[in-house]
């Protein structure tokens, strides 16, 4: 399995912070595009993705990601995926997903992500 299958069945078994950083380069970068969440968008160095995975963690009681295809070309991988999370109050996000993820000697060095989340909805009865 590579980085990015185990990076997502990581964040799926509720891991984070420095239990992640084993996915990634020292200088891996997270560039989020403009969405809903974030409308300005944002820039992570590692040391900050994995901060925010912790305060993400906090936030929802699960979350899946559903990959629907990957397209390989060189050290890059794009992904298409639907990720869904479960507030800790019960609500449920949804989020359409394209993703450019650089690798470099099988690790993550960088992934640029175009977030498109659907309409919120109330809380949600059992699972994923």
């Amino acid at each position: 399995m590579d980085a990015l299958q185990s990076l997502h069945r990581a964040l799926e078994a509720g891991r984070s912070g420095a239990e992640l950083r084993q996915y990634f380069t020292a200088d891996a970068m997270t560039v989020e595009h403009p969405n809903l969440i974030k409308p300005m968008g944002e820039r992570m160095p590692l040391t900050e993705m994995l901060t925010a995975s912790a305060k993400g963690v906090e936030l929802l009681s699960r979350q899946k990601y559903d990959v629907h295809s990957t397209l390989r070309s060189g050290d890059t991988t794009i992904v298409r995926l639907t990720w869904t999370g479960v507030l800790r109050t019960g609500e449920q996000l949804v989020a359409r997903i394209a993703q450019f993820v650089e690798m470099r000697d099988g690790l993550i060095n960088s992934i640029e992500t175009y977030d498109c989340y659907e309409p919120f909805q109330g809380p949600t009865e059992g699972g994923l």
